[in-house]
């Protein structure tokens, strides 16, 4: 079946939240169950099969798809999950009591069991936590390996901001134009644009790193910034010319820190310091110097007082970023999905 290669493929490439794949499976699920769909045209569940979706997504991972509606439109393309593939499937899904659900769901279950294992990994100890160790989770396992790009993320934003902590940095901010008028007029803006006033020019504040979260197109990659200055934006894949005058010109930060893959280093500072805009960059940091810094973290010196701290920095992000939700089974069973029922091409290997 054409359709089921379509849909492993989509499976394969796939987040660790699966969103598209239950998408398919719940536009499958409501047609055995006798909703009305006409399965020729598209337009008779595209929107109401992301209800759907969002609904078991927020069951099974506490969220829903945040990407751009014409991300998500396009997994009924004609390379992804066309009409007549979904036809295909929702009538040998019914014809066999929901075997292409219970395959969806049964895939999905498998794909958070690799996320649990990567989580119970973060609970080792400062004793025993490697970040290649931890890093390798992912990047060699095919269902994990489409997350690789988030987990550089919140690894390099723990770490960062463990050690800002740490450090007990702190940023100020002033108003050095005395001008009693213009501190009037603008009392209200000064107030609630900055948190000062009249009587207070000046305040201090700890230093901090924020995630930017979901990804905006307009940000270009854009992964973390500081109330400190710089822009943070975490590289795993090669960058080319063109990418980095993209990444620098659409971003508004003054200056920009880089994190990448070591092999990367070098060319990405020789595109870098080649472009007008290389002032902005204000350092490339490498994974090695992450592989340092964590080390020292969890050494004898600095385990208490940094390690514990990072890995529970890193459990929490790690949940937000990569949520396994227990209801997953409970689900299942209640579906009636069981996996002795998955044969052949269905099967789970």
């Amino acid at each position: 079946m054409k359709s089921k290669d379509a849909l492993d493929k989509i499976i394969k490439i796939s987040r660790v939240h699966l969103y598209k794949p239950i998408q398919i499976a719940e536009i499958l699920y409501h047609y055995r169950k006798g909703d009305n769909i006409d399965l020729s045209d598209v337009e008779t569940y595209r929107n109401i099969s992301k209800k759907w979706r969002d609904e078991i997504s927020r069951l099974l991972v506490g969220r829903a798809s945040t990407s751009s509606q014409k991300y998500q439109d396009n997994v009924f393309d004609s390379n992804a999950m066309p009409p007549e593939f979904v036809e295909e499937l929702a009538e040998y899904n019914k014809k066999h009591d929901g075997i292409v659900e219970n395959y969806i769901y049964h895939k999905f279950k498998e794909r958070l069991s690799l996320v649990y294992d990567a989580f119970e990994y973060l609970k080792s100890g400062p004793e025993r936590f490697d970040l290649n160790e931890f890093l390798s989770l992912f990047s060699h396992s095919p269902g994990l390996k489409r997350s690789i790009d988030k987990v550089y993320e919140i690894t390099v934003y723990a770490l960062f901001s463990v050690i800002v902590r740490a450090l007990k940095v702190e940023v100020g901010l002033s108003i050095d134009n005395a001008d009693k008028e213009i501190l009037k007029d603008f009392g209200i803006f000064i107030k609630m644009a900055l948190g000062l006033s009249e009587k207070m020019l000046i305040k201090k504040m700890p230093a901090k790193l924020f995630r930017v979260g979901v990804t905006n197109a307009a940000d270009r990659g854009l992964d973390m910034w500081a109330n400190f200055g710089p822009a943070v934006q975490v590289k795993h894949l090669t960058l080319s010319e063109d990418l980095a005058e993209d990444v620098s010109e659409n971003m508004t930060a003054d200056k920009i820190v880089l994190v990448c893959l070591d092999g990367e280093a070098k060319i990405i500072n020789r595109i870098m310091t080649q472009l007008p805009f290389s002032y902005r960059i204000q350092g490339i940091i490498t994974i090695s110097d992450l592989e340092s810094w964590y080390k020292i973290c969890f050494s004898d010196k600095y385990k208490d007082m940094l390690g514990r701290q990072l890995l529970k920095d890193l459990e929490r992000e790690f949940n937000f970023e990569f949520p396994a939700n227990s209801e997953i089974g409970p689900f299942i069973e209640k579906r009636g999905y069981k996996i002795s029922s998955l044969k052949g091409k269905w099967s789970i290997a």
